[in-house]
């Protein structure tokens, strides 16, 4: 994933509405969301590179979403991304204890944001940890943006989706999706210096990335309470 806005409710009737993009290279093979047929609790698309994935939720009730961390410099993992997020999903630990494990393996992986969380009776129980942070943050209820720097750091991408996304009624299934089509670009002076070069970071500050090679694959909406079954709906766009 490249962009993550999703709001975190102190009702439990109504804990967690989240919407994403993931943003790829468009001829690196993928599943769209469909529950696994080796792991039938997982409902999520799949990398069939690495086995793994981006965002998905599970039948019990639990959810988790990871992005990249853009350093070109930093040193890459021997490890897929992609199993942060299926490894949760299939597990039966509590969001704390298994960031406690992830990040005694942190290293393993090229950097990374995880966001890992469950629906319970008393709400959602959620926290996000970065191998590039190293701090595990148990989430409290309110609206929160990630790309591929630090939970809400402020880019230009992140500020604009959470303010539409705060806008939004929450059964709003086709605004959520056209928050997630946005093609704004940021101006030049907002951009984020990354290691990149301004004119990568440019194409890659919209919300909906498009380029040549690489951009937005598809959107997805996902709603968790402790009342209905996990809502995991997805648009493929490559």
């Amino acid at each position: 994933m490249c962009l993550i806005v999703f709001e975190i409710n102190e009702d439990p009737a109504r804990g967690l509405l989240l919407a994403a993009n993931r943003d790829e290279f468009y001829d690196r093979p993928t599943l769209a969301a469909a529950a696994w047929e080796d792991a039938p609790e997982i409902y999520a698309g799949r990398d069939l590179v690495g086995g793994g994935t981006w965002l998905g939720v599970s039948r019990s009730g639990r959810f988790a979403a990871v992005t990249n961390y853009r350093d070109p410099k930093a040193p890459k993992g021997t490890r897929t991304r992609g199993e942060l997020v299926s490894g949760f999903l299939s597990s039966g630990i509590s969001a704390g204890d298994y960031l406690d494990n992830i990040a005694s393996a942190s290293d393993e992986f090229s950097g990374f944001n995880l966001i890992v969380g469950s629906a319970g009776p008393d709400g959602i129980e959620a926290a996000y940890f970065s191998n590039r942070e190293g701090l595990i943050r148990h989430l409290a209820p309110g609206v929160y943006g990630l790309s591929n720097h630090l939970l809400d750091t402020p880019w230009p991408k992140v500020r604009r989706a959470k303010e539409m996304f705060s806008a939004i009624a929450v059964d709003d299934d086709n605004a959520l999706f056209q928050l997630l089509s946005d093609r704004t670009l940021a101006s030049d002076d907002e951009l984020p210096d990354t290691g990149i070069g301004l004119e990568r970071e440019r194409l890659l500050s919209p919300i909906f990335i498009e380029t040549p090679i690489y951009g937005t694959r598809c959107s997805t909406v996902v709603r968790l309470n402790a009342e209905c079954p996990p809502q995991l709906v997805e648009r493929v766009h490559v």
